[in-house]
């Protein structure tokens, strides 16, 4: 995604002020005896909003719903797999400049609380199926695998209704066909590492890539299947 370099160099200052200031009362035990209190769900609820309102909103919305299909819907994805990834971009185990940048200075309870913020968000995903044929084609591959060439169904990781698991698996559901597409072309071509992801992918056609991302953007956590 293109981004004005001014726009950008001012949302990283903004989160490099954020990063200094702690946000979470410290209560006079913990003046004495040095410990961080353990933030509660609604104090990481406020900081998460305001990380996301600083530093996320551009990409991913406030609502976690991306205006931009290159970029992804991260409404409703798992607490702990957010946190995680925002842990590799900061530890480079995952490359992107931009994420690169806005994860430096955040702590450990910093991306829990993003995580935690964007997992409660419930909107509405503008992202829909496209072609019909596309998408059955894709909902065979992903609720049954392709056998003939050892591919499993994606249902086993990321569920039935496509709501992801903790830590493990993303949410899948109503996701832009765009960026899940240019995910898994990614992993097909090792440019994007995941040893299991890679190996699955890698066994796809192209045709069957799409159509699996065509068929993720039509589902919903609650509705199988959406097209426009």
């Amino acid at each position: 995604m293109k981004m004005n370099c001014a726009i950008l160099i001012k949302m990283l200052a903004v989160v490099s002020t954020m990063a200094s200031t702690s946000v979470y009362a410290t209560t006079e035990s913990t003046k004495t005896t040095g410990m961080e209190p353990t933030p509660t769900y609604g104090e990481r609820l406020d900081r998460g909003k305001q990380i996301a309102g600083a530093a996320c909103v551009a990409c991913h919305g406030l609502d976690g719903y991306s205006p931009i299909s290159a970029n992804p819907n991260i409404a409703g994805m798992p607490v702990e797999y957010i946190a995680k990834q925002l842990e590799l971009y900061q530890s480079g185990k995952r490359s992107n400049a931009i994420m690169q940048g806005m994860v430096a200075n955040l702590s450990a309870d910093d991306m829990k609380a993003v995580g935690v913020y964007y997992y409660a968000q419930r909107g509405k995903t503008s992202a829909v199926a496209r072609n019909q044929a596309i998408a059955l084609r894709g909902q065979t591959i992903y609720r049954a695998g392709i056998p003939s060439a050892n591919v499993p169904a994606c249902s086993g990781c990321h569920g039935g209704m496509g709501a992801g698991i903790p830590a493990l698996y993303p949410k899948v559901a109503g996701q832009w066909p765009e960026y899940s597409v240019a995910q898994l072309r990614a992993y097909s071509s090792g440019d994007r590492n995941n040893t299991q992801m890679n190996a699955i992918a890698s066994r796809m056609k192209d045709a069957d890539l799409v159509a699996v991302a065509e068929y993720m953007a039509g589902m919903r956590t609650n509705v199988t299947l959406k097209v426009k």
